[in-house]
């Protein structure tokens, strides 16, 4: 088998037998091949179950914050965001939230609804309307005894006694 190859000076060498390194499909390397093992390129990568949601501390908002305003040749401030895995759109919040004078929007956030306080007031009001319904179911009992009890003496024929 002849393989050709070119070299940079325009002259083809020939060379018989050989298949340039590459390996046949069979598994059988030619004579004169010479068998490269890689090493590992890097090592090896180690996959989380969970990823975790990167946290900032406000420390460290004012301070990035304050290098991109140190920044003044073209650039700098996109090395920044390089060199500390950031986005613009960090820079571009926490330089708002400087702006509003916001000291808390420097400062890591819990997540999700916010709680409000229970106003005591609307506290009383639900006390109330439970006692209300309360009486009012027992009220209606009272008034079912009375209706079952004028039943009962109409079917057995005796007078109640009238309240003068």
């Amino acid at each position: 088998m002849k393989a050709v190859r070119k070299q940079t000076s325009g002259e083809v060498i020939e060379e018989a037998g050989k298949t340039e390194g590459a390996r046949r499909a069979t598994g059988v390397f030619p004579a004169g091949a010479a068998v490269a093992v890689a090493a590992p390129a890097a090592k090896p990568v180690e996959v989380v179950a969970k990823a975790q949601r990167r946290r900032f501390t406000a420390e460290y908002k004012r301070q990035i914050v304050r290098e991109a305003e140190r920044g003044t040749k073209p650039g700098e401030i996109g090395a920044l965001l390089r060199r500390e895995g950031l986005y613009s759109s960090h820079l571009r919040t926490w330089r708002a939230a400087r702006d509003r004078g916001e000291l808390e929007g420097l400062s890591p956030r819990k997540r999700g609804p916010k709680t409000t306080p229970a106003d005591p007031r609307d506290q009383r009001i639900t006390e109330i309307e439970r006692s209300e319904e309360r009486w009012r179911k027992r009220a209606e009992r009272a008034e079912a005894l009375v209706e079952l009890q004028k039943q009962i003496a109409a079917l057995l024929g005796t007078p109640l006694e009238s309240a003068q």
